[in-house]
Parts: structure tokens; C-alpha cells; sequence
């Protein structure tokens, strides 16, 4: 298994029931919190752990990092354990959001502990139950494991850096367009996007099913978005540091390495009302 970004269900349904492969549930709806772990406790893909956006990848108990501050090693590593994760384990992330809620997410979190054996199913579960495959509502038994890792840091981009690298980075932002420009925003309580920063919503990576595009598409179209700027140069956000993975996502995918994330993204920016707002278009 060499799969680094993606997974098809077929492939993922020939793995299921071995002993190195972990398929992690990562389902959250923003608007209902316990939605995820309700419709998980209903059915899942058999042998499926939950992830919990809220506790297990994120710490909320953060002040001024955004909605979903990224957890310390130490409480991500805690999960790990739970789930029976080793760094032999192949990973397998999925949720009801094409990748964006929140298996991107977790998919990210075990890049910065090192752990590239990992992949997103791509078309989430939506993939899994077109194509026929069982589900359950049984609850694995997995044997806790000690896990004892730390994140590479210099793939996490905080506010003060970002303020420092002004134009050097290319700052992309993977909310939707009304949301980016500040005709709406639902959810956090300034509208509007950071200065300087480009829209490409996640949206634009995946097809009408939910799938995302093929590699030379997504490619072609981010070296666009790119121009003199390489991979290395682009840092992702979003509202809340989640979504944004979901852009990682897609530029590994297509062979560009190296992006980063601002983890606060725009619910972290706004927490200081001292910082610039931007509205309209790019």
C-alpha cells in the first residue's frame, strides 16, 4: 500500500478486516456537533473508530486560535493510542463532506507527527454506499496502543509568522466565494477574508460526484493559481483551519509538496480586532 492522498472505495473495501489498516470516521456537521458521532453510533464503514472534530482534533479550551485550535501533540497522540494506531498502520479517513468534515483534517494532523501512510477515501462515504458496501453499527475492539509522538512544527503557520512572510507566501483561502469576499458570513462575526490572501474554494477540487479531479486537472489549475510562487509558498486557510486541508490535500495530490497551513485561519485572524479586514474580490 503505497497510497499517500486518496483512496477508492473498492480498494479501501479489499483492505477492511486486516490488522494494519485504521479506517478513522470523520464526520461533523457545524451546525449540530453531535451529529457525527449520532449518525457514526447508527452505521459505519465495519471496523471504523470515530474522530471527533471538537475532541479529538481540535482543543476548544485554546483562546484566540480560531474555532478548532489544533490540538497539542500530546491530546493527538491520546487518540492514537485509543484507536490502536502504530506508525506501521495504514489510515484510511472518511466523512460525509467529500474530505472537508474532517478527514483532511485528521489526514493533515498525521503528516505533522510524520506519518505519511495515510489516505482520504475520496468521495467520502457517500462513494462507499454507492458502490453497494456494508455497513454496521458494531463498534470496533482494537488494543490500545502507547504512542509517543510530536509535530513537525514547521508545517504549522501561526498569525505572527504569517504577518512576517507578507508577499513571500502565497496565502489561499478555501472558503466559498461570497464568504471570502464578505457578502456573507454564517458562522464567525466579521466578514471578509485576510489582505492579500486568494480564494480557491475546496469545492473547486472535486467533480460532480463528489470525487475529486484527476491529478493533471488539479495540477494544472493550482499551478495557475500558483504562478511565480512554488508549492513551498503557499500556506492554506479557511474559517477555522479545517477546510483548509482539504486544498493540501488536492496539491499533494498533484504531485506539488510542501504547502503549510494557517492553523487559526479567519476565525483566529478576526480574535484581534487590531488586524486588517479585506472584502470583495481578490
Amino acid at each position: 500500500m503505497k497510497m499517500r492522498t486518496l483512496i477508492d472505495a473498492a480498494t479501501l473495501n479489499s483492505l477492511l478486516g486486516r490488522s494494519d489498516v485504521l479506517v478513522v470516521d470523520c464526520r461533523f456537521d457545524i451546525a449540530d456537533a453531535q451529529r457525527g458521532s449520532l449518525d457514526y453510533a447508527q452505521a459505519h464503514i465495519p471496523g471504523a473508530v470515530y474522530a471527533d472534530l471538537d475532541h479529538d482534533l481540535s482543543d476548544l479550551t485554546k483562546r484566540g486560535l480560531g474555532r478548532h485550535p489544533l490540538p497539542d501533540a500530546s491530546r493527538f497522540t491520546t487518540a492514537l493510542g485509543r484507536w490502536g494506531w502504530t506508525p506501521q498502520t495504514f489510515v484510511v479517513a472518511y466523512d460525509d463532506a467529500n474530505g472537508a468534515l474532517a478527514a483532511a483534517r485528521l489526514w493533515w494532523m498525521l503528516r505533522l507527527i510524520g506519518h505519511e501512510h495515510a489516505a482520504v477515501l475520496d468521495g467520502g462515504l457517500a462513494a462507499w454506499k454507492n458502490a453497494l458496501f456494508a455497513l454496521t453499527p458494531e463498534q470496533p475492539q482494537r488494543a490500545q496502543t502507547d504512542v509517543d509522538a510530536g509535530y513537525d512544527a514547521a508545517q504549522i503557520v501561526y498569525t505572527d509568522e504569517l504577518q512576517q512572510l507578507g508577499s513571500s507566501a502565497l496565502l489561499i483561502d478555501a472558503r466559498a466565494a461570497p464568504r471570502y469576499r464578505g457578502d456573507v458570513e454564517p458562522i464567525d462575526p466579521v466578514a471578509g477574508h485576510v489582505p492579500g490572501a486568494a480564494n480557491r474554494p475546496f469545492s473547486d477540487n472535486l467533480i460532480a460526484d463528489g470525487t475529486f479531479k484527476p491529478d493533471a486537472v488539479l495540477r494544472e489549475e493550482f499551478l495557475a493559481l500558483l504562478g511565480t510562487h512554488m508549492p513551498a509558498q503557499v500556506v492554506h486557510m479557511c474559517g477555522s483551519g479545517v477546510t483548509a486541508c482539504h486544498n493540501l490535500l488536492a496539491m499533494e495530490h498533484a504531485g506539488l509538496r510542501g504547502s503549510r497551513v494557517y492553523s487559526p485561519s479567519w476565525s483566529g485572524w478576526i480574535a484581534d480586532a487590531s488586524r486588517p479586514v479585506a472584502r470583495g474580490a481578490a
